[in-house]
């Protein structure tokens, strides 16, 4: 889930309006901000990640580029860090609605141009919004989400792109097998496309009219959520 959210992120830092220089600031250290942070690294970021608690601190020395202690709820210690001079701060703090709050407001009242905030209930949300984030994610509730698409064991794999589009990967169904995807009137019959194909022994590769899928193929599909579920509830 943090990759999602770390693609769409930075698909932000590339715009015309964002252009982003020194640190990216990850604040609070547990699960969702820990896994963010390290991928960011990863990707090739410099991150500072900061935590209330000494010891969240001391775990991630030497994973990320910087890691300080410190009450981001305070404008003054955010200042102290150099908040005021980054261009991206991702909020992750989870548990204490008024502490996640406090801090965003604190990076908006600094300037900070991309802030990021995770949300634990729509009502945080709103609050977040209105105080100032630039972005508000729900990972709990996207994750809830993908996984209850996940254990009816239809789909291999779910993600929704935004709110009525969605992409899936799926065991290729037998009304498909043998017959070029042109011919298989899959889009004017579901409203889907295959987008890719992955044979069982092989890669995953661009789908197009002419592919012939084998059995025990996985596809990748997209289309609207509505479409999509049709099609996987489906017995072929």
């Amino acid at each position: 889930m943090s990759d999602k959210i770390i693609h769409t992120m930075l698909s932000g830092l590339t715009s015309d309006r964002i252009e982003h220089r020194g640190e990216i600031i990850v604040i609070g250290l547990g699960r969702f901000g820990s896994s963010l942070a390290s991928t960011l690294t990863e990707l090739g970021y410099e991150v500072l990640g900061v935590d209330s608690s000494e010891d969240k601190v001391q775990e991630h020395a030497g994973m990320l580029t910087h890691v300080v202690q410190a009450d981001t709820t305070s404008e003054r210690a955010l200042r102290q860090i150099g908040a005021a001079d980054a261009i991206t701060a991702v909020v992750c703090i989870g548990t204490g609605i008024e502490a996640s709050v406090l801090t965003t407001t604190a990076l908006v009242d600094l300037g900070v141009k991309n802030i990021w905030a995770k949300a634990i209930t729509d009502s945080h949300g709103r609050i977040l919004q209105r105080v100032g984030a630039h972005h508000v994610v729900f990972p709990e509730a996207e994750m809830g989400s993908r996984v209850a698409h996940l254990v009816t064991g239809q789909m291999l794999e779910f993600l929704a792109l935004d709110d009525n589009f969605v992409i899936a990967e799926l065991i290729a169904p037998d009304e498909l097998i043998g017959v070029p995807l042109g011919e298989s009137n899959l889009r004017a019959t579901y409203k889907v496309t295959v987008v890719c194909v992955k044979p069982a022994t092989g890669q995953f590769t661009y789908a197009d009219r002419e592919t012939i899928l084998d059995k025990s193929d996985l596809i990748v599909i997209a289309g609207h959520r509505a479409d999509v579920e049709r099609f996987t509830e489906t017995d072929h």
